[in-house]
């Protein structure tokens, strides 16, 4: 048995970036654990990180859902996390948008 859990442990990069404000990295859903944010610093074509206990995953949100990254989750958890980006898709497309509007106008 192995005590630790199934992620590894991000580099120190991902660890900060993770750990900013929720200004700099605002939190769209959790659900199940999965923390759904965007990073503010990033490319302005739509996208959603989801983070769980060390693990980290991007998906873009168009033109299709699509996985961009994975670090450390499980084919298990990428099913899981997929059906969630699919069930909440447009409601983060429109969340990353407003996001991104107030970012450029501020």
């Amino acid at each position: 048995n192995n005590p630790l859990p199934p992620c590894f442990i991000p580099p120190i990069s991902l660890t900060s970036r993770m750990n900013q404000n929720n200004a700099m990295s605002p939190k769209f859903r959790q659900e199940d654990g999965y923390v759904f944010k965007i990073y503010s610093n990033e490319e302005e074509r739509k996208h959603i990180h989801v983070v769980k206990a060390g693990c980290a995953a991007k998906f873009w949100l168009e033109p299709d859902i699509d996985l961009a990254s994975n670090s450390g989750f499980s084919s298990k958890d990428l099913k899981k996390i997929t059906q969630l980006v699919e069930k909440y898709g447009d409601e983060f497309k429109q969340q990353f948008a407003e996001h991104i509007g107030k970012r450029i106008d501020d």
